[in-house]
């Protein structure tokens, strides 16, 4: 706890005609300091905490954001004192404050300060950093009294949760409406050349992810998982963020190799950052937003693929990718719940962003042919052992590594990857039929990843 700045009297008597005056000059000079100093002004309360008798004393407290905290993030005040609170963010990213009375602070950027009136306090009172995530990552301030006067309620009522789940569900026996049409999950070719430029616009956009249940996803180019990237032992990528979005995103390609203290800060809406990386090293490698907290953000759907191809990687009929994640239903066509993702109570497990959709809509080979699946396993918390039902592995390729080849007598019949890990399996289906494919890390059997390789 950090002791007040300063304890001054309030003063309680009417201006007259000349010192109001003098006191809009004042005002005016203040408001030009501000503005001087990257000020901005606060919501203020006004109201008296019921049975308490106001002090005229003003306790002023200086709080700084960094690091996702309220330094100090506990506050004591004479009971029956007005508090002013002068905020400053010294973090990379944005925060305000938010107290339970109603009082509030602008969102600040980086260096910003702002004087909140918090009024007289008589009783605890919470108080929030208000963007998506930040106060269940634990950035809370707690104001308490030396004393507090009897018959009172010892803590204020909190405000609504935003990150509070709702009773939506998902069934994922359910089919797609009419018209649906599932993502295509067909590898991408190597791109020419030696340099891959890419752009990425960080969108926020409402999706359906289950028949009849939307949600509000934060993405790369408007899809989760974004788009998937392919390259060769040696290619440069040259990738450019543009911050679409309400609040703060960045970018980490585990692809590369590099230090993130820079090209993996989180930017502002309306900036943009560039990221350039080589890769050294095969594999299917996650890239996601690296904002904390980075749970809510690969959660709610920022994460996407990165195939660097092993040398001499031999062509096949069939080259699939599927990325699997899980689902955290928010109330409906609002954010994933933060609160779900810590607990790691997913409502779905899914490949590609959509419950079951390629079992649906399945993915297609005809006998005899070869197939390729490369798997990423976003999470951000299930393990994944993927299996294709009636089918058996005679290549496995997981984490950089082969772990065996078409001319070894044996066979595989799981890719097991914890969350963040990659690879690629293959299969010859032998004849015509359906091959339903899952992982058997399942929040159950009804809301586990399916779906099917259709062979003709």
């Amino acid at each position: 706890m950090t002791p007040p700045v300063a304890t001054t009297p309030t003063p309680t008597r009417p201006l007259g005609g000349v010192a109001v005056g003098l006191a809009l000059v004042l005002v005016a000079v203040l408001i030009g300091m501000a503005a001087q100093h990257n000020t901005a002004p606060a919501i203020t309360s006004t109201a008296v905490a019921a049975g308490v008798t106001p002090t005229g004393q003003t306790t002023t407290v200086a709080v700084t954001a960094t690091g996702m905290r309220f330094h100090p993030d506990r506050i004591t005040v004479p009971a029956g004192d007005r508090l002013v609170i002068e905020l400053t963010n010294d973090d990379q990213r944005r925060h305000d404050l938010v107290l339970a009375t109603g009082a509030r602070t602008p969102i600040l950027s980086r260096t910003s300060t702002t004087r909140l009136d918090a009024g007289i306090i008589g009783a605890d009172v919470e108080g929030w950093c208000s963007l998506p995530g930040h106060r269940q990552a634990g950035m809370t301030l707690t104001i308490t009294t030396t004393a507090t006067p009897a018959g009172t309620d010892s803590h204020s009522h909190a405000a609504p949760n935003d990150d509070a789940s709702s009773a939506t569900s998902i069934d994922a026996m359910a089919e797609p409406s009419t018209g649906f049409t599932a993502r295509d999950a067909t590898a991408p070719p190597v791109p020419n050349g030696r340099l891959h430029r890419i752009e990425l616009r960080v969108r926020e956009v409402v999706r359906e992810v289950a028949p009849g249940v939307r949600q509000r996803l934060w993405t790369f180019n408007g899809t989760s998982p974004g788009p998937v990237l392919r390259g060769r032992i040696g290619d440069a990528f040259e990738v450019t963020l543009i911050n679409d979005g309400t609040i703060d995103h960045g970018i980490d390609f585990h692809a590369g190799a590099l230090a993130p203290d820079r090209p993996m800060r989180p930017i502002d809406p309306g900036q943009r950052l560039t990221y350039r990386f080589t890769a050294t090293k095969a594999g299917i490698w996650m890239y996601h937003c690296s904002t904390m907290p980075m749970l809510h953000h690969i959660g709610n759907g920022m994460y996407g693929a990165v195939i660097i191809d092993p040398p001499d990687l031999p062509a096949v009929e069939h080259e699939y990718v599927l990325v699997q994640s899980e689902l955290y239903l928010g109330p409906d066509s609002q954010p994933g719940d933060l609160a779900k993702m810590q607990a790691e109570r997913p409502d779905a497990v899914v490949f590609n962003g959509y419950a079951s959709q390629y079992a649906y809509q399945p993915l297609t080979a005809d006998a005899g042919e070869r197939v390729r699946i490369w798997l990423l396993n976003a999470g951000p918390n299930r393990s994944s052992a993927f299996h294709v039902v009636g089918a058996q592995f005679d290549t496995v390729y997981a984490e950089g590594r082969w772990q065996l080849r078409p001319d070894e007598p044996g066979a595989a019949q799981v890719l097991d990857l914890a969350p963040a890990a990659g690879g690629f399996v293959e299969t010859v289906p032998p004849e015509p039929g359906n091959y339903p494919f899952v992982t058997h890390a399942m929040v159950d059997a009804e809301r586990g990843a399916r779906g099917m390789i259709q062979v003709r």
